[in-house]
């Protein structure tokens, strides 16, 4: 085995399964484990897609959110054990890969404008279609 071989089989087992899809425009709250002293408790931050970056085990994505009047960013790593969940809010519309744009906006400036039709809802109505006809087997 080549050495680049080894590291992506390491990889590979590093990686998690129980990731949602989200894009750039997504309003997502990842719940993070945040250990003090002792004590572990998970903390969540809510907060607008701005950016994707990388691929594997090294996938980073960003989130922007206002809170207080003021702007704040975090960068989390997308395969990494802090994470404890991710969960899917709302679903934005936009025509950009990034959307630094919204760093120094705020009100409704910084809205991103919703996706009518939800990718998710027409997934959930094609698995049931899909798995219909074997329930009528069945019988």
């Amino acid at each position: 085995m080549s050495r680049s071989a080894i590291i992506e089989k390491l990889e590979k087992q590093q990686l998690k399964n129980d990731i949602p899809h989200f894009c750039i425009g997504d309003t997502i709250r990842v719940h993070t484990r945040i250990i003090e002293g002792d004590k572990e408790r998970i903390q969540a931050f809510t907060g607008t897609v701005i950016a994707k970056k990388g691929c594997g085990l090294s996938e980073t994505f960003s989130l922007h959110r206002v809170a207080y009047g003021e702007g704040m960013e975090r960068v989390f790593m997308l395969n990494s054990p802090r994470i404890a969940k991710i969960e899917v809010m709302k679903e934005g519309h936009v025509r950009r890969s990034k959307l630094y744009y919204l760093r120094g906006t705020s009100g409704k400036a910084s809205k991103v404008k919703g996706r009518f039709t939800a990718r998710r809802k027409k997934a959930a109505v094609e698995e049931t279609n899909n798995s219909a006809p074997e329930q009528n087997s069945q019988e």
